[in-house]
């Protein structure tokens, strides 16, 4: 074979495997009939200083054809509040997107916050997954909660949790408007409080203790998963955080939700090696190494989506 071959062939196989490549990196694995959308929980964000709320995670959705799309609701307010602020997001997504539906995804406070919105407008909804949120309220809310109510240490508190929601909210270039409240977020995240939203939007709560909720409600499918070690990795700077606040349990928790707290229509998983802040592989993707890499189990779950045909 001469040169003028040999290159032809090279080039040939060069090609094959570009497409090769190509066709790999496009399989379709995440790309679900209706847009993701994620929402952040209490203190959160979109993008700070140049850090995702989302460590890597819609990156790691589209690189196989999800369509992702990442809100920003009131870093610190009551779930409805943070409801309706998506439910305007929502919305503009559903416009953009050509698609009358979306698949909500809420971490933390974010799980009542997209609860919401498939309560009061499931037409477009088409399903809601729950990761690490308290449905059931919080001991460390609870905890917080014992502050007698007007004291000058519950003044002291709120005022300094606002200050920080308020400068994450500018640091981050969020759209919200709303006056942080850290005692509305307090209120939506203890037991007592949780409770009242649960009997006003029962959908996807369990009945008992810690068992599953309904699968399916008003054409909305509910699924949640959960972590519950708070220490997982020694560089990571987050786990002496997610060490105290395991300190209020009694039960297995992630370092800020209890296991059954966290259930929510399906229960694919209750028990991952994850704390808080490792199930939106967070800090900086400094993750258990004995457990399941955060972005697999999202662009798995993308794939149970798209399975269902949602």
């Amino acid at each position: 074979m001469n040169n003028k071959n040999k290159l032809l062939v090279l080039s040939f196989c060069t090609l094959a495997l570009a497409g090769l490549a190509q066709t790999a990196s496009a399989s379709g694995y995440t790309q679900t009939r209706y847009p993701i959308v994620l929402t952040h929980g209490m203190l959160g964000f979109d993008s700070l200083l140049g850090v995702d709320y989302w460590y890597g995670i819609p990156a790691a959705l589209r690189r196989d054809g999800a369509q992702v799309y990442v809100t920003e609701v009131s870093q610190l307010n009551t779930s409805e509040l943070r409801g309706e602020e998506l439910l305007a997001q929502v919305e503009e997504i559903v416009a953009l997107s050509g698609q009358p539906k979306v698949n909500l995804i809420g971490h933390s406070h974010g799980g009542p916050t997209i609860r919401y919105v498939a309560a009061v407008r499931p037409d477009l909804v088409a399903s809601v997954t729950s990761v690490g949120a308290p449905h059931k309220g919080s001991d460390v809310a609870d905890l917080i909660r014992q502050i007698p109510e007007g004291s000058a240490g519950e003044a002291f508190v709120a005022g300094l949790t606002n200050a920080m929601g308020a400068l994450i909210n500018f640091l981050s270039g969020s759209s919200s408007t709303a006056p942080q409240d850290s005692l509305g977020s307090l209120e939506s995240l203890n037991s007592e409080g949780a409770a009242r939203f649960n009997a006003k939007y029962p959908q996807g709560i369990p009945t008992s203790e810690c068992g599953e909720g309904a699968y399916q409600v008003n054409g909305v499918r509910y699924y949640s998963w959960s972590g519950t070690s708070p220490l997982t990795n020694p560089l990571d700077i987050s786990d002496a955080m997610m060490g105290a606040g395991a300190l209020a349990f009694d039960e297995a928790n992630d370092g800020l939700v209890g296991r059954c707290s966290s259930h929510l229509g399906m229960v694919i998983r209750d028990n991952y090696r994850m704390n808080h802040l490792d199930e939106v592989n967070q800090v900086f993707g400094l993750t258990s190494l004995f457990e399941t890499d955060p972005l697999s189990v999202y662009r798995q779950h993308a794939n149970r989506l798209k399975t269902a045909g949602l």
